[in-house]
Parts: structure tokens; C-alpha cells; sequence
């Protein structure tokens, strides 16, 4: 069963940026597709980006809400996953997590991130 680590959350001020970092526990190859998602209190988990792992040149998606502000990115031979997130915005507010898109693994315990004045 493949394990994701998820860290770099923190408490940042609106406008502010953070990047936050997704480990697995298998190889990318393996895996194939990347996403992040959120979750903030009271609220569903919502799909924020996906990256494609295997192709050379990596298909992207972005949610409305953060597009134009996250970037997602890949680093195969460290088996990991990065979302730069800048803009930041009260509403970013959540717990993010890391998985294949559908959930298709466990999760993991994600990482808070928290934009507030």
C-alpha cells in the first residue's frame, strides 16, 4: 500500500506563499497521476491540482478557485510532489492532502495550512 507524508503547512498572512511538499512511499512510475487536495472545516474535500507523473512533459489541472495562484510540480527521483501556492487567500484555509485523484490510497495526515491576518 503506497503512504503519502505531507508537510510544509503553516500559518501565513493573506498574499502571502507556501510550498508544500508530498512524499511517497513508491515510485512515481508506479503511481502515475498526482493531486492535491483540501479540506476545510465544515466542508467536502475538494480536488485542488493534478499532475501527470510519467510523461516527459506533464499534463496539469487546476481548480478554478486556485488558478493562476498554485503551480503543482513533480520530482520523480525524490518521489515527490510540490504545490507552490501564492496569492495566499483566507478562503485556501485547510487541511491539505495528498493522493492518486479518486483517493485510489490511503491518506495520509495531510498538513494545516492556515491564511489569516
Amino acid at each position: 500500500q503506497v503512504q503519502f507524508v505531507e508537510s510544509g503547512g503553516a500559518l501565513v498572512q493573506p498574499g502571502g506563499s507556501l510550498t508544500l511538499s508530498c512524499s511517497a512511499s513508491a515510485s512515481m512510475f508506479s503511481i502515475g497521476v498526482m493531486a492535491w487536495y483540501r479540506q476545510a472545516p465544515g466542508k467536502q474535500r475538494e480536488l485542488v491540482a493534478s499532475i501527470e507523473l510519467v510523461p516527459r512533459v506533464a499534463t496539469t489541472y487546476y481548480a478554478d478557485s486556485v488558478k493562476g495562484r498554485f503551480a503543482i510540480s513533480r520530482n520523480n527521483a525524490k518521489n515527490t510532489v510540490y504545490l507552490q501556492m501564492n496569492s495566499l487567500k483566507a478562503e485556501d484555509t485547510a487541511v491539505y492532502y495528498c493522493n492518486r485523484p479518486g483517493g485510489a490510497y490511503s491518506w495520509g495526515q495531510g498538513t494545516q495550512v492556515t491564511v489569516s491576518s
